[in-house]
């Protein structure tokens, strides 16, 4: 397949960082690869950073990229987890802005709704949506991963490049206009 532009979509995380980059095709998306970055054996909080940093300019140098997707950290009760997951979030994007990849980011809500039409899905609603729309089994023996690719496609579609999108108004209209995407 011939693409067109290359997302990088990363789910930050200081235990488990999921990552996908797909390809954009004039009427297709393939997956170039996701998977997730294991950091829950580094006992320091600045050694995961740093391990995070380095994974992500890895990923950008083998993959090139042209435009990344970053999920938001969630606001959860905890500070401390609020903290790290928003450090987490902010070395990811200066490895993209290091690279002058242009950069956005998205609501675990938003990526969701995306995806799957409801903001408030599963992460095996979304991995069963995103084999829908890519057309094939999704080997992820981690959602984090899945997670990554579901921002990628989220980007893509926030960008206002929904395949038959000139022709869908809304959810329902997209749905009857490409029955091949509903499992």
């Amino acid at each position: 397949m011939e693409k067109d532009k290359v997302i990088l979509g990363i789910d930050p995380g200081t235990n488990i960082l999921g990552y996908g980059i797909v390809g954009i095709g004039k009427n297709s998306i393939s997956v170039e690869t996701s998977g997730v970055v294991m950091l829950n054996k580094l006992n320091n909080h600045t050694d995961k950073l740093k391990r995070i940093f380095e994974r992500t300019l890895k990923l950008i140098e083998n993959y090139l990229p042209d435009e990344m997707a970053v999920e938001a950290p969630f606001f959860g009760k905890n500070v401390q987890s609020m903290l790290k997951l928003g450090r987490a979030q902010g070395v990811v994007m200066a490895a993209g802005l290091y690279r002058n990849i242009p950069i956005t980011e998205y609501s675990p809500r938003k990526i969701k709704q995306s995806i799957t039409g409801n903001g408030n899905a599963s992460k095996e609603q979304v991995a069963a949506m995103l084999e829908n729309i890519l057309q094939q089994k999704i080997e992820a023996r981690y959602m984090d991963a899945t997670d990554g690719l579901a921002v990628a496609i989220c980007h893509h579609y926030q960008s206002g490049n929904i395949f038959n999108a000139g022709k869908a108004k809304n959810w329902e209209q997209f749905l009857k206009n490409n029955p091949g995407r509903i499992g």
